[in-house]
């Protein structure tokens, strides 16, 4: 293995090493990706854990390459056998020690695997109710607490042996929980000043230690900054954390998404993104050729200076050099496994009235209400082969079967998120059968999903419901601010996004164990 050579390197291969190709499940790109390879064209590919090709496409990667390819990935909520509910389950626990143990963790795992780039941190500050799952994914509101944090998982993917990559540069907006970039551009009005006050300061503290490596740029238009270019085009937006001395390599988020395709064009958008200030275009499941060809057109007409491009190649060199070093730790201690398990316990937190615990009678007559994704038959579960249940960390068959070993007087029903009216005259009867309802929700945001939020039916459960008094219990996974529309409640256990968690919540409503979390966002639930 040995370092590419810039003064070496042909406009072509130059052009090559600023765009990151990504492994889809098409064996043709797969092919192509390892010619860039054996012609050093290539500064970075993009593998995606677990789809077909993932695994042999680092293998074939790694045999083929002479050089130092940077091999990346998300890893928001942790990566192969070890998953965490992503960034927010880390700063529920309140411990910097587990955020350090995740990124340690994960780092060392994601190098097991194959990859030396992970992106992460993330260093978005959330401080509303958000659409895409942005308020699961971050650190939450405070800037000090989410920085200390953020420092904690980077040190540990450092020790781990990757590089980081804070994200989603110049970090979230409240504007942002209203438009989704995957499907339209966002606006922010915020200013040089205020982004350096609030949403940079995490990038900042990061690379005033060491432990920022790359930046991931957003898709967001600052209008006071720049009114014509988004964060991942605008070199008015990237030149702020240059000033503030970040010299590592910065890369776009997903060039496909119509937040930036719409006005500026799929092979547009390619040029312009490096030509303004990235170091590393990341056209994301496109034609790898196209994303090269877009590239090179974009340096034929101007877009892309010399300048500019080795001053982007140089960065990505660096970087490449970066991931030879030899790792502090390259294998997992038992210590590591058991404190990175505590992550399903510590973070879920109970809210309740005066004088309330988390803890609700095993022998007592408690009907349970599971939200689910789509009409479920409890009777029937040999039956049910539904893909969202099989692949979906929020798996309400599960979830049944651990209700069902600690609460055996009990009944459970399950209710979709957009019940029929006999699904819902149904529950109605079968509650006069039961002391209480114990309601198990979930709310799990992703791309081109929209509001984060219950819908109207489910509402109208728990309005009817609570008028007497019925509901004594809510469990609830993922967003917690989506429980600000309902009744109060006077028991709330919320927990991360994550299957063991979901589980965990239930061992606790048992009393096996306290729960230790807490909630890092200011949510406004109802009050008596």
């Amino acid at each position: 293995m040995r370092e590419l050579k810039f003064e070496e390197l042909t406009i072509e291969q130059k052009l090559g090493i600023v765009t990151i190709a990504t492994v889809t499940e098409d064996e043709k790109q797969l092919e192509y990706i390892l010619e860039l390879v054996k012609s050093h064209s290539v500064g970075a590919v993009w593998v995606t854990p677990g789809r077909k090709l993932s695994d042999i496409a680092i293998k074939k990667i790694k045999e083929t390459a002479d050089y130092p390819v940077l091999i990346m990935t998300d890893a928001e909520g942790g990566i192969g056998d070890f998953a965490t509910g992503r960034h927010n389950a880390i700063s529920r626990t309140g411990s910097e020690e587990l955020a350090y143990i995740f990124g340690k963790v994960t780092a060392i795992t994601a190098r097991q695997m194959g990859y030396n780039v992970v992106c992460n941190p993330i260093l978005d500050l959330t401080v509303v109710n958000s659409i895409c799952g942005m308020v699961d994914r971050s650190l939450g509101p405070d800037k000090y607490q989410a920085t200390a944090y953020a420092k904690a998982i980077a040190r540990g993917m450092h020790d781990g042996g990757v590089l980081t990559v804070g994200k989603h540069y110049p970090g979230n907006t409240e504007y942002d929980s209203f438009i989704d970039s995957h499907m339209a551009e966002s606006l922010s009005e915020m200013t040089k000043e205020e982004l350096l006050d609030t949403n940079l300061y995490p990038y900042i503290e990061l690379n005033k230690d060491g432990l920022l490596d790359g930046i991931m740029t957003k898709h967001s238009r600052f209008v006071n900054i720049d009114p014509d270019y988004p964060a991942s085009l605008s070199k008015k937006l990237i030149d702020i954390i240059r000033e503030q001395g970040f010299d590592g390599i910065s890369l776009t988020d997903a060039l496909c998404m119509h937040g930036v395709v719409t006005k500026f064009g799929k092979d547009t958008c390619i040029g312009l993104s490096v030509g303004n200030g990235n170091d590393l275009a990341l056209a994301f499941n496109q034609d790898n050729r196209f994303a090269i060809e877009a590239m090179t057109d974009g340096y034929r007409k101007g877009v892309i200076s010399d300048e500019r491009l080795n001053e982007a190649v140089k960065r990505v060199l660096e970087a490449q050099k970066k991931v030879m070093a030899e790792p502090k730790y390259t294998s997992l201690t038992d210590e590591d496994i058991e404190k990175f398990n505590r992550f399903h316990t510590d973070g879920i937190a109970l809210v309740a009235d005066d004088g309330v615990g988390a803890e609700i009678s095993r022998d007592g007559k408690h009907l349970f209400v599971i939200l689910t994704d789509q009409r479920v038959d409890i009777n029937k579960r040999d039956e049910l082969a539904v893909d969202t249940f099989s692949h979906f960390w929020h798996s309400p068959l599960e979830i049944a079967d651990k209700i069902e070993s600690l609460f055996p007087n009990s009944g459970i029903y399950m209710l979709a998120q957009f019940p029929m009216i006999s699904d819902n005259m149904l529950l109605m009867d079968k509650i006069l059968d039961y002391d209480d309802v114990v309601f198990v929700t979930f709310f799990y945001g992703r791309p081109c999903m929209g509001r984060e939020c219950f819908t109207s039916r489910v509402l109208t459960v728990f309005d009817s419901l609570q008028i007497t008094d019925k509901i004594s219990t809510v469990v609830h996974y993922g967003n917690p601010f989506v429980l600000e529309d309902i009744p109060h409640v006077g028991r709330i256990l919320f927990a991360p996004g994550e299957k063991a968690a979901t589980l965990a919540a239930i061992d606790i409503l048992a009393g096996l164990y306290p729960p230790k979390g807490k909630l890092v966002y200011d949510v406004k639930l109802k009050k008596k």
